[in-house]
């Protein structure tokens, strides 16, 4: 799929390409509008769509990915429900062979994130994932989301990157657009990204449900 002779540096989303994204989809779809309507009466129904109304205000933003921001929008203990769910913190099975696979080849592993600090700390302490990385960045270091062009600008400066020798993965299309238009010289993307929900459809990057896929071509 890739000439890895090209490629120097893999950088990684985290929430749905190197974790399982359902602890995620189920904390914000599911847990918040049940917190929401308990704390307040509302019907399920009427959470379900507050929660939607607020998510379609910020979407693409850095708020979008804020945990302080959800906090004081709903008025929710937002990292106190997330420590009710930690049981559902999970590394794809596929993550860590993938990230080993990568250092014995000699690829720098950069993780790139949006997740908000706090978020990222939580899943590091309950999972081994830190281990298989060499370098992490969350996008508010930055001041700026993975969707916007002044991310990747930082991000290459602060790891003096080439760009044209760097691969992303991302279970996001738009995000690996973004990469892309930055200058990153490849992109994949992950077509199963929750467990629980069916396999996306990628219509411009090619897409795996397996890293399993790429070790032959990695390791030759």
């Amino acid at each position: 799929m890739f000439n890895w002779k090209t490629i120097d540096t893999v950088l990684l989303d985290m929430d749905g390409t190197l974790l399982d994204l359902h602890f995620d989809n189920h904390f914000w779809l599911s847990l918040v509008p049940l917190e929401l309507s308990r704390q307040r009466g509302l019907s399920t129904d009427e959470a379900q769509q507050l929660v939607v109304n607020a998510y379609e205000k910020v979407v693409g933003t850095l708020d979008w990915y804020c945990l302080d921001y959800w906090q004081e929008q709903l008025q929710l203990d937002i990292m106190g429900l997330h420590r009710t769910l930690v049981d559902r913190i999970q590394l794809r099975q596929d993550s860590m062979p993938f990230l080993a696979a990568l250092a014995a080849a000699g690829k720098q592993r950069i993780l790139v994130t949006n997740a908000h600090p706090k978020s990222l700390a939580l899943k590091l302490e309950h999972t081994e994932l830190a281990a298989g990385l060499d370098a992490m960045i969350s996008s508010h270091e930055t001041g700026y989301p993975k969707e916007h062009p002044q991310f990747w600008l930082t991000l290459f400066e602060k790891f003096q990157l080439e760009p044209s020798h760097c691969l992303f993965i991302d279970d996001s299309e738009p995000i690996l657009k973004a990469a892309k238009l930055a200058g990153v010289g490849h992109q994949l993307g992950i077509a199963n990204p929750d467990s629980k929900k069916p396999v996306k459809v990628f219509q411009d990057f090619p897409a795996i449900t397996d890293y399993h896929s790429l070790l032959n071509d990695l390791t030759r």
